[in-house]
């Protein structure tokens, strides 16, 4: 697992991964709800199909997004139940909630690629907090399973941002994309500490 592939602009450090598995029932739930949004946030832009010209592979990239992530939320539900926990009713996420407001909303071809932009950086920051997880667990159970997300995780935001770049001019894209992680390095440092996968590193 490499960080160098990751474009973010804040490097969560390592202390972040020990201080949220002192609570592991807790940081369960919280990413079983994150795996439940990605994949419903993958059929709700298949939805938004790109007109007049969408990208050739677009159902295919969004329905093969859905199937991971729900094959995953399963995965971390079984593991979940299986260690006395339960899978809350509700669920708040600051973080991405934060993200959404950055959207330029009723702006067509825009607004889509800010959506696609946002869910790129979800799975990219979640992919590195996966790959801190994976080292410092010391139950033999989970860094088999934070290791192998970590490379689904890898190719999701990729893919997002590849289906970006093919909505709008390379410069235009580019320059967005590098204003998008300037503000997600923001909202991450933002976000209160505790048992949740985009949660800030207790100072």
């Amino acid at each position: 697992m490499r960080e160098a592939d990751l474009p973010l602009h804040y490097k969560t450090p390592a202390t972040w991964a020990a201080a949220v598995l002192a609570q592991p029932l807790e940081l369960l739930n919280d990413h079983a709800h994150l795996e439940k949004k990605a994949a419903a946030n993958a059929l709700e832009l298949l939805n938004r199909w790109p007109e007049p010209s969408p990208p050739e592979n677009w159902v295919a990239a969004m329905t093969a997004v859905a199937r991971d992530e729900v094959e995953h939320l399963a995965v971390v539900c079984r593991l979940l139940a299986r260690r006395g926990g339960r899978l809350t009713k509700s669920h708040a996420n600051p973080y991405a909630s934060a993200l959404h407001k950055l959207v330029r909303r009723g702006q067509g071809t825009s607004e889509l690629v800010d959506r696609l932009m946002i869910s790129s950086l979800i799975e990219a920051r979640s992919c590195e907090r996966f790959a801190l997880l994976g080292e410092a667990c010391e139950d033999p159970e989970l860094p088999k399973l934070y290791k192998g997300l970590w490379a689904s995780e890898h190719g999701h935001y990729k893919t997002f941002l590849q289906l970006a770049e093919q909505l709008q001019p390379a410069e235009q894209v580019a320059k967005r994309w590098q204003d998008m992680l300037d503000n997600e390095s923001e909202i991450i440092q933002r976000q209160p500490p505790g048992p949740r996968m985009h949660s800030s590193a207790e100072k």
